[in-house]
């Protein structure tokens, strides 16, 4: 039987380059995303099971879970995540609430379960989608950030809770700025990133995340502009990247240039 991975917001962008990529490997296929799935010529593998669930939820992550028919997961791609932009107390609490659901809650508990199989059957690869922008006070975009920080320390944290099972990775991919429709749905296309052609292109950057994981890579930051400026945020005041991001992200910010 072929190897089965899972790939969470795999609609667009990331995810879908994620499954090309999976699928090029011989892997069967089970996309998720909370967006609708629409083939544009021919794009979608051919092996590929889609499934439309809301990922923020319990009952959504599930609902996927069961969508496996009980086959066991060689690889799971945990790349759903919701950005939001604007000044937090701008932001109605059903939008910010959205955004950890999605990005810490849905992941954790999907982690958790998958994980679980994983560690029962030997083995198992993950790749997990984080962002630089963990790294950085997220002025303008402050939940969305905290919520990168947090799963960028939970899969350290997992990788060496699970040390001991060597047939288990645990990738973290963390880029910056992807040319993708997220800053789109985080309404944030009036700002200085929005706006930017300098965005790396997200078949890159699932080729990074990808190569990384089979690898058996811990982390892998995609881009050498975005490895300079963690490297940076690691050493300055946490005013200073809140200060740089600001100018990335306020509302208006796009018109400024």
């Amino acid at each position: 039987m072929a190897k089965f991975a899972i790939i969470t917001g795999a609609s667009t962008g990331i995810g879908r380059e994620l499954a090309k990529l999976a699928a090029a490997d011989g892997y069967d296929l089970l996309l998720a995303a909370d967006t609708p799935f629409v083939d544009n010529a021919g794009e979608l593998p051919g092996n590929a099971q889609t499934l439309e669930t809301d990922l923020s939820t319990f009952e959504g992550v599930d609902r996927l879970i069961e969508a496996a028919g009980g086959r066991q997961i060689d690889l799971l791609c945990a790349n759903a995540g919701h950005g939001l932009g604007r000044g937090f107390l701008e932001q109605a609490v059903a939008e910010w609430r959205h955004v950890i659901d999605t990005n810490v809650t849905g992941t954790t508990y999907l982690l958790q379960k998958v994980l679980k199989q994983m560690v029962a059957q030997g083995e198992g690869k993950v790749l997990v989608t984080g962002s630089i922008a963990g790294w950085m006070p997220g002025s303008f975009q402050a939940v969305y950030n905290g919520t990168k920080a947090f799963v960028d320390n939970f899969t350290a944290a997992l990788r060496n809770e699970l040390k001991e099972h060597e047939g288990i990775t645990i990738t973290t991919l963390e880029p910056g700025p992807v040319e993708t429709e997220f800053f789109k749905r985080a309404d944030m296309m009036d700002t200085s990133v929005g706006q930017s052609d300098s965005k790396s292109d997200p078949a890159d950057v699932a080729k990074d995340g990808w190569d990384a994981l089979m690898a058996g890579k811990d982390t892998i930051i995609s881009g050498w502009k975005n490895k300079l400026q963690v490297a940076a945020a690691g050493v300055m005041p946490q005013s200073v990247p809140a200060e740089i991001h600001r100018k990335m992200a306020e509302p208006g910010s796009a018109d400024k240039g």
